[in-house]
């Protein structure tokens, strides 16, 4: 961490540890060798495993993180998992208080079924949506994502440049779950087109490619970028009448989304997970049931007031506001395990 490419988990957790090292608290970040943090950092590998795909198979790479972080548990006030159900056993066994956020998909296993075999475990939401699929956890908060937005460009502001190229945008990974060829469907309805930046190397990913992306773009109505740097998606997005979201499965959160309305564009968002709780429908963008719809949606993006788009995303959606309310979780953790620490001690008797 930071990750060389996308890597949405570990942008928030990267987060998360410099901001809190900033803030005076003492962070250890346990996270593979290659990392750059300004704390201490305890190695679960030598190298980030990203480029092997994680194969053949990480559940034995999660255990050894935990066991190497019971090791060191006892030297802290409080354990921060961003490992999903593979954290569980660590919150159980942990000496200190565990809090877990969940940044999967919850309502189907294997996390659905991991967080009923598991009531007791501290949780954290990264959105109700996520919430709501999962009654029977023991959620202590719902914390959306925040990110540091200080390098975002401001397109809102560059009238010249704002949704200039008459195109949409597609940013993210090459899944049908992602609905990728309903984005494709969406710009061919709306006769604009698509620019996809997505990264095609794993076998889904050229699956992908090869059914829905390689005709699209044979018929003239996609460009494909392939994967992009930051700077280069913040000018796609910018540069682009609207961000395409139009997800099959329910969105935990959508980084691409906050992303896209911090410099200023608006997102056609699917109704689906975190989506509609991130875009306000008619404000932000415009959250459709189907392609034709957001096909629809596409002429009345004009009506909406981008330098505004860009101004609720920072407010909304900053760093610093997710900081605040980590620090609120953590110190009501705490004083929590404090207090029930001291009500579990003998009392002395009086002579």
């Amino acid at each position: 961490m930071p990750p060389a490419r996308y890597g949405g988990v570990e942008r928030i957790v990267g987060v998360l540890a410099e901001g809190l090292l900033e803030r005076g608290h003492e962070v250890t970040l346990f996270a593979p060798g290659d990392s750059r943090f300004g704390g201490r950092l305890l190695a679960t590998v030598p190298d980030g495993l990203w480029n092997d795909g994680f194969h053949p198979d990480p559940a034995a790479h999660y255990q050894t993180t935990v066991e190497l972080v019971l090791e060191q548990a006892s030297d802290f006030d409080i354990i921060h998992s961003h490992l999903d159900a593979n954290g569980f056993d660590l919150a159980e066994r942990s000496p200190v208080p565990v809090i877990s956020t969940l940044h999967g998909r919850t309502d189907s296993d294997p996390l659905a079924g991991a967080i009923r075999a598991h009531p007791n475990v501290d949780l954290v939401a990264i959105s109700q949506a996520q919430r709501s699929f999962a009654p029977a956890g023991h959620w202590i908060a719902t914390i959306l994502h925040g990110l540091d937005f200080s390098s975002a460009p401001d397109y809102s502001a560059r009238q010249a440049d704002a949704g200039d190229g008459g195109y949409l945008v597609f940013v993210g990974r090459l899944s049908h779950d992602k609905g990728v060829a309903e984005a494709v469907e969406l710009a061919r309805l709306a006769r604009r087109r698509l620019v996809v930046a997505a990264k095609a190397l794993d076998p889904s990913e050229r699956e992908v490619y090869d059914a829905v992306i390689a005709p699209a773009v044979a018929g003239g109505v996609v460009d494909f970028r392939g994967e992009v740097d930051e700077a280069e998606r913040d000018r796609l997005m910018g540069e682009a009448l609207a961000t395409v979201m139009l997800s099959r499965w329910p969105e935990p959160f959508g980084l691409v989304a906050i992303e896209s309305l911090a410099v200023g564009t608006p997102v056609i968002a699917a109704r689906s997970g975190a989506l509609p709780e991130i875009v306000v429908d008619g404000v932000d963008g415009f959250v459709v049931d189907d392609p034709a719809a957001g096909a629809a949606a596409v002429d009345r993006l004009a009506r909406l007031d981008r330098a505004r788009i860009r101004a609720r995303a920072i407010e909304r959606f900053s760093a610093a506001r997710m900081l605040d309310d980590y620090e609120r979780v953590f110190e009501r953790v705490v004083a929590g395990n404090a207090a029930a620490s001291v009500s579990q001690r003998p009392q002395s008797s009086q002579m």
